[in-house]
């Protein structure tokens, strides 16, 4: 697998299978400041945003969590955060990818 792919997996997870995860009870976190989330968002979404994640995470301890932005690199950097912390995570990226799941 070349270096690229790699990254790219470890940032957006492109194999995760999100749907199953989402029916195995999984969370879904917005990482996107709160004007962002109430523009518009995933239903049943929590908004955590970045700038705050490290003092909220705690109520995602022993959740599966399934982490969107905009991009992904905002979600990318939660899930290293909540990795760090034994928390299984999983960066879906874009949070439109999520929306089209459910």
């Amino acid at each position: 697998m070349s270096f690229f792919k790699k990254i790219k997996e470890a940032f957006v997870g492109e194999k995760t299978d999100y749907k199953k995860l989402l029916n195995e009870g999984a969370v879904v976190v917005d990482v996107r400041n709160p004007g962002e989330f109430r523009n518009n968002h995933v239903e049943g979404s929590i908004n955590i945003p970045l700038g705050v994640f490290s003092q909220e995470m705690e109520q995602l301890a022993g959740k599966k969590v399934i982490l969107v932005c905009v991009s992904g690199m905002r979600a990318g950097r939660a899930k290293s955060i909540l990795e760090s912390c034994g928390v299984e995570a999983y960066n879906a990226g874009p949070w439109q990818k999520m929306k089209n799941i459910q």
